[in-house]
């Protein structure tokens, strides 16, 4: 290149820029999974775990709603079946313990 030619600034500003980090590339991903995490996967699982410890409190007697929108209360417990009996013909159903989806008037007696 000959002394006496003018190179544009625009070349010597794209030619001059600093390498970039590469923990600045990387921060916007990890952030992104910190904010998933907190607000996604954080509350499934207390929910999960919050359902789990219900499932395991049933016991006789209990009034409860099936996913279904059955209502009624527990007469029998197994392993993973419940036996309910639904009014107002005291009819008794077998539902997967996992099928309960809460119990009836739990938070009263809170």
């Amino acid at each position: 290149m000959p002394e006496d030619s003018v190179v544009p600034a625009f070349i010597l500003l794209q030619t001059s820029t600093p390498p970039s980090n590469p923990l600045m590339s990387v921060l916007p991903l990890v952030l992104m999974f910190a904010i998933m995490y907190f607000l996604l996967i954080m509350p499934m699982q207390r929910q999960r775990k919050k359902t789990s410890a219900m499932l395991s409190a049933l016991k006789n007697g209990d009034v409860v709603q099936t996913s279904g929108g059955l209502i009624g209360s527990i007469v029998s417990l197994a392993d993973d079946v419940v036996v309910i009996r639904v009014k107002p013909d005291n009819v008794k159903l077998q539902v997967a313990r996992t099928a309960v989806s809460g119990v009836v008037g739990a938070e009263e007696k809170k």
